[in-house]
């Protein structure tokens, strides 16, 4: 079992910049695979970025070139640097922790955090 925290959401202008943080504990968190994701009013919630147990990174084609998403396993946290933000941007951000299993998989999300990009 993993408990996520996340942190650093907030408001911001247009062009500004922020870092999302995820803090994990529980168990196992080197076993993990770890992703962002985001949900904005009345829309589906959308893949954002995921990082490997391994350091291996992709990212939704909406974010490559101005969002990084890290992980230190030292500290059990997870991060979403954001660059260059744009109102688009304006969601729920949800960390993720998945790890695949014989029967499956097991998935634990945070409880949210806002990004407000304003225009």
């Amino acid at each position: 079992q993993v408990q996520l925290v996340e942190s650093g959401g907030g408001l911001v202008q247009p062009g500004g910049s922020l870092r999302l943080s995820c803090a994990a504990s529980g168990s196992s968190f080197n076993d993990y695979a770890m992703g962002w994701y985001r949900q904005a009013p009345g829309k589906q919630r959308e893949l954002v970025a995921t990082i490997t147990s391994g350091g291996s990174t992709n990212y939704a084609d909406s974010v490559k070139g101005r969002f990084t998403i890290s992980r230190d396993n030292a500290k059990n946290t997870v991060y979403l640097q954001m660059n260059n933000l744009k109102p688009e941007d304006t969601a729920v951000y949800y960390c993720n922790a998945r790890r695949r299993i014989l029967q499956g998989r097991l998935d634990y999300w945070g409880q949210g955090t806002q990004v407000t990009v304003s225009s």
